[in-house]
């Protein structure tokens, strides 16, 4: 942190020390966040590059982590992470700690908070699961999962609409991602001078843009499935989206250029760790 966020924190440690906790544990969430985007941008990076076979997702690019030394223990702090950053969307979605209001537009970006907070308990999940998965010697097939759970859903009454409608949903956040990364001033929530705030606003917009085309594919699989009554459609999510672009014309500078923006989106997660304003003394005092 800066100095001056540092004092800022320490006059809330001293004045509201569970709000001083629970920030501490928000702030962690978004270092996990940045380094799930981090890895899945650097595996994509090397397959671009034909350094490794395939990009992989958010869990195939923390699997890899594994066999470095201490690499379970850094998958539970991931972990642990994760579920942290599912807390701090908790927070601003049904406690609005980013005083958004009950507007339209806020309602609608907080019930976007909501789900992505669901989506990020979720793979805190995972990554337990991954840990057990590795400790027992079994290995875990991101895509199996995927259509296993696929036909599940389309093997409901009515299951090929729900995973048209959550197709749907990905191209949405694909296609808000990018017009985020074409309007939004990323250092507004940031506590942090001009010059740092420029190159956060940077890194937001470069890595929103390579998110959401990196997202638009992997809507389009899942809609695909649901079209079509195959869960093999639906490939194996965010990795093979990522594969997906490098099949295309210029496919592995498209792929590069994405796998960096990615990385950025991973470093911008870092900044808003140590940057972002939040009023988390506001909520637990409310």
């Amino acid at each position: 942190m800066t100095t001056h966020a540092l004092a800022s924190y320490r006059r809330t440690l001293h004045d509201h020390p569970l709000a001083a906790a629970i920030e501490l544990v928000c702030r962690a969430g978004y270092v996990a966040r940045g380094f799930v985007y981090v890895s899945i941008g650097f595996i994509a990076l090397l397959a671009a590059l034909d350094r490794t076979p395939k990009a992989e997702g958010a869990m195939g690019a923390l699997e890899a982590w594994a066999d470095w030394p201490l690499g379970l223990v850094l998958l539970w702090l991931i972990g642990a992470g994760l579920f942290g950053f599912a807390a701090w969307r908790a927070l601003q979605s049904v406690f609005d700690a980013d005083r958004q209001g009950r507007k339209l537009k806020a309602l609608a970006s907080r019930a976007g908070q909501a789900i992505s907070g669901v989506v990020y308990a979720s793979l805190g999940f995972s990554v337990y699961g991954l840990i057990d998965a590795l400790e027992d010697l079994r290995e875990v097939d991101d895509q199996a999962k995927t259509r296993e759970g696929l036909e599940t859903a389309l093997a409901l009454p009515g299951g090929e609409l729900m995973v048209i409608a959550v197709g749907l949903f990905v191209l949405g956040v694909g296609v808000g991602n990018i017009w985020q990364a074409a309007t939004n001033d990323f250092s507004k929530q940031m506590s942090c001078d001009r010059k740092v705030g420029r190159w956060v606003s940077l890194l937001g917009r470069v890595g929103y843009f390579a998110r959401g085309v990196a997202f638009l594919p992997a809507g389009g699989f899942l809609m695909l499935a649901g079209l079509n009554t195959r869960a093999g459609e639906a490939q194996g999510g965010l990795g093979a989206a990522l594969d997906a672009l490098e099949r295309q014309p210029f496919g592995g500078a498209i792929l590069a250029l994405t796998a960096l923006g990615l990385m950025a989106f991973g470093l911008f997660a870092f900044a808003e760790a140590r940057y972002r304003r939040m009023n988390v003394d506001d909520v637990v005092d409310a």
